[in-house]
This record gives C-alpha cells, structure tokens and sequence, in this order.
C-alpha cells in the first residue's frame, strides 16, 4: 500500500455577497502531493497550479500566505484536468491519502461536486490525519501543533519554504516518515463530506483502546436516537450486549453520554455526536472506551446533576407559564 501525503492551497470568496458560489467557498489554487511506498519511503512527487474559474481575484489572506499573483495562477490548467492528473498520478495500487489536519480532503471533494465529477467514494473517506498522529507519538496525544512547530521539534531540516501546496506536503510526509511505532498507523480519520446513505456504508472502526461508529443519515435526531445502532450498548471486545449503568444523557443536546458494564471487560462509556447535513438532516458519531470504576461513578454523578438541573429548569418554565396565565383566569 502507498501513502498519498497530500496539501492543497486555495483562495476563498465571500458566500455572502455571492450566494450562488455558497456549495464552493474555498477554490482551490494548487495541489501537491508526495507518494510514499509502503515502507513510508518517498518515491514520486506531484505539483501542479490551477487556474481559478470562480474567484478571479485573489483574497488578501490568501494573498499573504501563499506568496502567489493571479498572473502565475492564470498559466495552470483548470480543475478538473489537475484533478486527474492527480488522481491518475495517485495510481492504481491501493492508496490512503495522508494530509496535515482533517481539512482538505473535504474541500478536494467540495471542488470535485462543484464541476460534477466522479466522487472518490460512497461513504465516509478514510484518511491518516498526520497532524493528529504526530501529537499521539510525540505530544501529548491531545494538542493540534502547526505544521513548522512539529518540523522544528523532530529537527527536519527545512530546506523550502513552507505554505505552498508542495512544500507543505513535503513536510508533512517528512513528519510522517518519522512516525517509527507502527501502532499509531492504525489511528485511522475519516473525512465524512460524504455521510453513510445505508447501514452497509456505516463505519465501524476498532482502534483496540476504543471503537468508533458513523452512521447512516437519519431524517432528524429523535428518529435518530430511536435507532439500536446508535444507542445500543455492546462490549467491543467480547460482543455482547452489555448492561447499562448510567442511561444516555445530555447537558447541551448535541452530545450523549451512557456508562455501561461488561460483566468481563469493566465499564465501558458511550458518547454520541449529532451532526447536521447541509440538508438538515442528521447523522450519528458513537465512539465507546472502557473506563475505570471512578469514572463510571463520576459519570453517574454527572447524569444524576445534568438530570437535577433539567428538573429545577422545567419547574422554573412550569412556574413562569403559571404565573402569565394565573391573572387571565
């Protein structure tokens, strides 16, 4: 298997005062990419600038960042022929692209819509977010680093300039090279522009200390959490149905947390993600990790005060309604 570390550079309108250009707001200006075979050794390179169609002026921040004139972007080819070529140069061997942090993939596939080409896939995207997998090697496995920050750290020699499409996937494949516990390899993202439309298009990732579920588009987010799948509780490791100690809760209504214990495993917590579509519709990320008994207990704490204080609230709204209607009587 290769790794196709890739960057994208792009300029951004204003969706605002042009409604119509609202399904693209980020063009994209250049794409680069570095192939790695499967010993994580570089082998080819791709860059190409592309010729904008949407945005013919380039934003100040764009401007900046990327030290690029209009005039050199007018030379490229238009989108969709630099897509693939791109996609052609990614090869026929079987391939996971790698980029630094969750966000390009979903702006590569944004632009791809835009001029109706074929989709990369019928569900969510599997992707190595290498910026997430430096912090879990050498951070400490939570902080988002920049790009430089994590270069200068594993003391790559910086020998071009960073925040062009090309350079920065050099270094990130740099980065990723240095990654030397295959472990955290398996640490797979998935970038979820397309959401599952059917249960055989969920995802159901095992990451060994943790499970992770994406499902299918639900009309809203009461049908959603009527569903077994979403709210059902199963130990990951022996596959059983597994009793609940603490029942799924909320304090903000967007996410959803339950204790469950596996008579075998110890306890395990569930949280659950709702998450919008552009259509407004919803879907569903589940992730589920074992827990020690004190976090248990103080999960159980948390839903006993989150419950006590939605009584307390629906009693305020009870008494407030109460007294507007008491004087009409």
């Amino acid at each position: 298997m290769n790794y196709i570390v890739m960057d994208l550079e792009w300029n951004q309108g204003n969706p605002e005062k042009e409604p119509e250009l609202a399904d693209m707001p980020f063009e994209i200006v250049e794409i680069g990419a570095i192939k790695l075979n499967k010993d994580r050794k570089m082998v080819e390179q791709f860059s190409e600038l592309v010729k904008p169609q949407v945005y013919h002026e380039l934003h100040h921040i764009t401007r900046k960042l990327i030290h690029l004139q209009m005039e050199e972007l007018q030379k490229g080819r238009v989108f969709p022929e630099v897509c693939k070529q791109f996609l052609d140069w990614c090869g026929e061997e079987e391939y996971v692209f790698c980029t630094w942090g969750p966000l390009d993939l979903g702006e590569l596939q944004k632009n791809m819509d835009h001029y109706d080409m074929e989709p990369l896939t019928d569900r969510p995207l599997k992707f190595l977010d290498v910026q997430k997998l430096f912090s879990l090697a050498f951070d400490d496995q939570k902080t988002r680093r920049t790009l430089e920050h994590a270069v200068d750290m594993l003391e790559i020699e910086k020998d071009i300039p960073f925040h062009r499409a090309f350079s920065d996937a050099y270094y990130t494949a740099k980065v990723l090279e240095k990654i030397d516990r295959e472990e955290i390899l398996r640490f797979y993202s998935y970038d979820t522009y397309v959401k599952p439309q059917s249960p055989e298009t969920e995802i159901h990732a095992d990451f060994g200390t943790y499970v992770k579920y994406i499902s299918r588009v639900f009309p809203d987010k009461q049908t959603a959490l009527e569903d077994r799948e979403v709210t059902g509780c199963r130990c990951f490791k022996c596959h059983k149905n597994i009793k609940r100690k603490v029942r799924w809760f909320t304090a903000n209504g967007k996410h959803y947390y339950a204790v469950s214990e596996c008579d075998v495993h110890g306890f395990m917590k569930g949280k659950i993600r709702i998450r919008k579509t552009p259509d407004d519709q919803v879907y569903v990320i589940k992730t589920e990790k074992f827990i020690t008994a004190e976090e248990a207990k103080e999960w159980k704490d948390l839903a006993e005060k989150s419950k006590k204080q939605r009584r307390e609230k629906l009693q305020k709204r009870r008494g407030l309604l109460d007294s507007i209607l008491r004087p009409m009587e």
